[in-house]
């Protein structure tokens, strides 16, 4: 296999197409094993990550895309866009790390996390990209679900969902309250450390209910 010429041809691919293009698409156009692919694909990104290059290779789950790096952004934007720089309020943000947490949530579960009203955000995520509809539920009256899409990945640099950092431990004092990390840590060794959990549909419907 000759690297060099490996490289140029998956380099092409990926700046022709202009999306994120999938390892089973690169395997089947260069007659490759995955093994293969992985190892340039590595050779690569490390060549990208030289100061003096200002694109970089990244994986979105399966897939790859050439994109421009981050600090590169302020010079390009005013060029091929003359639209305000996106971004996202505190409000947004919360949505977005729900749905990032618990893919196939739909609207209502959103607002009983919160407390508000999740239109407004979920309207701005949509047209951001940043999230899409990922089926209606088998719940009365069949609402539509969401789920984060290739975009957030690229957005906050993950590769995938199981980069996402782990929520903080918690446990529930007499008031039903959280208690955080240096609260948890002076019963740890009576109690054990627990795992934030991610708010299930069940739980969600309870504090409709409760509320």
């Amino acid at each position: 296999m000759q690297i060099h010429e490996t490289k140029a041809k998956i380099e092409a691919i990926l700046f022709a197409a202009g999306r994120e293009v999938s390892k089973n698409e690169i395997m089947l156009a260069l007659e490759l094993s995955s093994d293969e692919i992985d190892e340039i694909i590595n050779v690569m990104q490390s060549d990208y990550n030289n100061k003096d290059r200002g694109i970089e290779l990244i994986k979105i789950n399966d897939s790859y895309q050439l994109c421009t790096k981050k600090d590169m952004y302020e010079y390009i934007y005013p060029v091929l866009d003359k639209r305000n720089k996106p971004n996202l309020s505190t409000a947004a943000l919360e949505t977005l790390s729900i749905i990032a947490y618990n893919p196939k949530i739909t609207r209502a579960e959103i607002e009983a996390i919160r407390g508000v009203s999740a239109d407004a955000c979920v309207y701005k995520l949509l047209e951001y990209g940043l999230i899409t509809e990922a089926g209606k539920i088998d719940l009365p009256g069949k609402p539509m679900s969401y789920k984060t899409t290739g975009e957030f990945l690229k957005m906050f640099g993950y590769s995938s969902l199981n980069d996402l950092p782990e929520l903080p431990r918690y446990k529930l004092d007499e008031n039903k309250q959280i208690v955080i990390d240096d609260l948890i840590e002076e019963n740890e060794t009576k109690e054990g450390p627990a795992e934030a959990p991610s708010p299930k549909r069940e739980e969600a419907e309870n504090f409709k209910e409760n509320n």
